[in-house]
């Protein structure tokens, strides 16, 4: 064999020589990567059986690639116990239709415990009156988890003191305060002087008690005409005699006592049935360390509480407090967000008529303390997307649309509003002219200007609806995950 035979024999081909390269290259790929795997397993295995000792990045890795939380926490929930001889009447006086005018809508009609004690259709307000033909002015709110609403103030909070606040005192020494800019995950640099707490859309009562009894005198809702014809319809009641166990015969002869104290007993219901307040989402658990998001919803987590992107932390506090109490997704306080009119709405057909939150027209007190029209109170998030209807005048029925709105409202108006009959786009319709500078202009995603950039995607939208999702109770964890987690 010649020289040249020996070297086509011995030396390899370029396409042999390349394979084999790639072949090599391909083994150590996948070397790495199962090695990348299973050193990702461990931390994560690491990570969430030692929490506590587990450093801030390794833990963000484990939580991106198991949806698991890594540093779960004990969160503190109200006992559960049998229902007092109170609030098993106020649960009587709860469902009981004959306490109203028409003899068929009880608290339960726009308070369903199917739909989170919220209203159980999508109707922008609930239909009530004598007869049942007479349209609301604003869409029930839920009623869990009021027991934990603080009273009516304004400014910093009052801590225990006994003292009764003058709220026109106090709104007139915080008229002159900037607001603060609420930032998600960012503590304000001063207290908060602005209004905040109490119940109803405009905060006007502060007691379980108080509230309950507004629907029963209003002559769209319930619509008796007086105490004395409520105390009529609890004197002939199926449970008259749980009143005359509790308080005595003579309580019938004090319609405004008997009033008082049914009011009451729904409070107690309300305050001791852990249905009202039962945290037991998905979040909460995810919290603790017993359920895993998915990369939608972990993706839609970190949006809500980015302050660059949604910023809904900025209001709707996403975190535990110190105390182990879960998150409510309020801070309690009011805003002016100026959503458009609602004109199914039989109220608005007045062209002089709005509805002004706190200056007015059911809270009549703060009527003069004109920095404040247009707000209303920031409701928790909990159970949101089992709503149907959502902000004060019901104006929109899905999370797609509020979120829509969040985005485009200042950058894209024509898309939120309505067009006047020259074409112009009338933007915060729903307020009058000169109360629309109370309007919320700096917190994101409100702080982009016209033609700006949307502050998220459609994407990002899906994903922070997911999140919202994980904010319904009811769910059921996997009993076997994360059981012998150790929360911090």
């Amino acid at each position: 064999m010649n020289e040249s035979q020996n070297a086509a024999v011995s030396a390899p081909s370029a396409d042999a020589s390349s394979s084999g390269a790639a072949n090599r290259r391909a083994r150590r790929l996948v070397s790495g990567a199962l090695a990348a795997m299973c050193a990702a397993a461990g931390l994560s295995v690491w990570a969430l059986s030692a929490p506590d000792q587990t450093p801030a990045p390794v833990g963000k890795m484990v939580e991106q690639l198991t949806g698991a939380n890594p540093n779960p926490v004990h969160l503190v929930r109200p006992a559960a116990a049998p229902l007092s001889a109170m609030a098993q009447l106020g649960k009587q006086i709860f469902y009981d239709q004959t306490l109203s005018g028409s003899g068929k809508m009880s608290c339960a009609s726009c308070h369903s415990a199917e739909h989170a004690y919220g209203p159980p259709n999508g109707l922008p307000v609930q239909m009530g009156g004598p007869s049942l033909t007479l349209q609301g002015d604003r869409p029930p709110p839920s009623l869990m988890y009021l027991y934990r609403q603080p009273n009516f103030s304004i400014g910093p909070d009052q801590g225990d003191t006994e003292e009764a606040a003058n709220l026109t005192q106090a709104a007139t020494a915080a008229s002159g305060v900037a607001r603060a800019q609420k930032t998600a995950g960012v503590a304000p640099a001063a207290p908060a002087m602005v209004p905040q707490g109490g119940l109803f859309w405009d905060g006007r009562v502060d007691t379980l008690q108080a509230q309950a009894i507004g629907p029963m005198l209003n002559p769209t809702e319930m619509a008796n005409p007086s105490l004395e014809a409520i105390a009529g319809k609890l004197s002939h009641s199926s449970y008259r005699a749980a009143f005359a166990q509790l308080f005595g015969q003579a309580i019938f002869d004090n319609p405004k006592m008997l009033v008082s104290e049914a009011m009451f007993a729904v409070a107690r219901y309300q305050f001791e049935d852990v249905s009202f307040h039962p945290y037991t989402s998905k979040y909460d658990y995810w919290l603790e360390g017993k359920a895993r998001l998915t990369q939608a919803e972990l993706h839609g987590l970190q949006l809500f509480n980015d302050p660059q992107k949604a910023n809904c932390a900025g209001c709707h506090l996403s975190k535990p407090g110190k105390d182990g109490l879960p998150p409510m997704f309020t801070d309690y306080q009011y805003e002016a967000l100026g959503v458009p009119r609602n004109t199914a709405l039989a109220a608005t057909k007045n062209p002089k008529y709005y509805d002004m939150g706190i200056c007015g027209p059911y809270r009549t007190d703060l009527s003069k303390q004109t920095q404040y029209c247009g707000m209303f109170l920031t409701p928790t998030l909990r159970n949101s997307s089992t709503r149907k209807v959502f902000f004060h005048n019901g104006v929109y029925h899905t999370l797609d649309e509020v979120m829509a709105f969040y985005n485009l409202r200042d950058i894209d108006p024509a898309k939120i509003y309505p067009r006047d009959a020259h074409g112009k786009v009338t933007k915060y319709n729903d307020l009058p002219a000169r109360y629309r500078a109370n309007i919320d202009k700096s917190d994101a995603p409100f702080d982009r200007k016209f033609g700006d950039k949307p502050s998220m995607t459609d994407d990002d939208i899906r994903d922070i609806i997911a999140f919202m999702k994980t904010l319904n109770d009811g769910y059921q964890p996997d009993p076997k995950m994360a059981l012998d987690q150790k929360p911090q």
